[in-house]
C-alpha cells in the first residue's frame, strides 16, 4: 500500500468533494450468505458506485444492528465466515486492484480474541483503510483506537442525537477519516423521520470538526440518499443492500445467479440519487 488507510479515506472524500457530491458509503456483511458470493459482492461495488465500502464483521451479539444485518450476520456466520477470512476476503480484493477504501464496521471481541497488535498489523497488511467498533466509547480509546491511529488505520466514531455539545468533543477527540452520524436512536434499518434534523446536525458537528460528516441508518432509496446528500458529506446505506442480499436467496437461503446484481442494481441508484444533488466544491 502506497497510502496509509487514513490518507486513502481522506483522498476519497476530497475527490467527491471536488466533483460536488457526497459519497456514498455501501455496507454489507462479510460472508454473507457464504464467502465466495460475498467475495463477488466486495469486488462489484466499486464498478457500481460506491465511493467507500463498510464491511460488517459478524457477530454473535450485534447489539447496535437491526433485524435485517442481525439476519446477515447469522447467515455469515452459519457459512463458517471468521474475522481471519474477512481480512483474507480485503487482501483479494486488493490483489484485484481495487483501491477504494474499506472500513471494517464491528465490535471489539473478535478483535481482542485475535490480538490487537497482531489484529492491526494484518490488517494494515491486507489493506484495510478503518475500524468502527460501536462498543468501544472514546474512555476506551487506549484499547484500540489509539494503537489503531499508529498504525495507519482510522478509527472512526459515531455520533448520534443524543450526542450534545458537551459530549461531542469527547468523541471527536481520536475520530480519524469521517465521522459517522446515526440519523436516529435505536438500532439499523429504521426510518428517518425528519430530513432538516438531519442537516442541523451535520451542520452541528462540523461547528465542532474538520473532518466529512456520512450519515447513515435508514437510508433505503434513492430519493433517501439524494435528501441526504444535500446535508451531508456521505450517505452511508446498509441495511437495504443486506435485505437485497435476503431476498435473492433460494428457499434453502442458498445464493442464486440474482444474488450479486440484486445489490449493485440499488447501489448504482443510490450512486445515481448522490450523484443528482450539486453541492458547493
Amino acid at each position: 500500500m502506497t497510502e496509509t488507510g487514513q490518507t486513502r479515506i481522506q483522498n476519497r472524500f476530497q475527490a467527491c468533494a471536488r466533483e460536488g457530491r457526497a459519497a456514498l458509503v455501501t455496507f454489507v456483511t462479510a460472508g454473507d450468505p457464504d464467502f465466495e458470493t460475498s467475495s463477488a459482492i466486495l469486488a462489484s461495488l466499486p464498478g457500481a458506485g460506491a465511493d467507500v465500502i463498510e464491511l460488517g464483521v459478524p457477530f454473535t451479539d450485534p447489539m447496535a444492528d437491526g433485524v435485517p444485518v442481525q439476519l446477515a450476520g447469522q447467515r455469515a456466520l452459519k457459512a463458517g465466515q471468521t474475522l481471519r477470512k474477512t481480512l483474507a476476503m480485503v487482501e483479494s480484493f486488493r490483489k484485484a486492484g481495487h483501491d477504494t477504501p474499506i472500513v471494517l464496521m464491528g465490535y471489539y471481541n473478535p478483535i481482542y480474541a485475535y490480538g490487537v497488535e497482531a489484529f492491526l498489523a494484518d490488517a494494515r497488511r491486507v489493506g484495510i483503510d478503518g475500524l468502527i467498533v460501536v462498543d468501544l466509547p472514546p474512555e476506551e480509546d487506549e484499547e484500540l483506537c489509539l494503537p489503531a491511529l499508529k498504525a495507519g488505520v482510522s478509527f472512526i466514531r459515531l455520533a448520534t442525537p443524543t450526542t450534545d455539545d458537551k459530549r461531542l468533543p469527547k468523541v471527536l477527540q481520536n475520530t480519524s477519516g469521517f465521522v459517522y452520524y446515526v440519523s436516529m436512536t435505536g438500532v439499523t434499518g429504521g426510518a428517518i423521520a425528519d430530513y432538516g434534523a438531519v442537516g442541523d446536525a451535520v451542520a452541528r458537528i462540523k461547528r465542532h470538526t474538520d473532518l466529512p460528516v456520512a450519515v447513515g441508518f435508514g437510508v433505503k432509496t434513492a430519493a433517501d440518499a439524494a435528501a441526504i446528500a444535500k446535508g451531508a458529506d456521505g450517505v452511508v446505506v446498509g441495511s437495504a443492500l443486506v435485505e437485497r442480499v435476503r431476498l435473492s436467496l433460494d428457499s434453502e437461503g442458498k445464493a442464486t445467479e440474482k444474488t450479486v446484481s440484486a445489490v449493485t442494481s440499488l447501489v448504482s441508484e443510490l450512486a445515481k440519487g448522490v450523484r443528482s444533488v450539486a453541492k458547493a466544491a
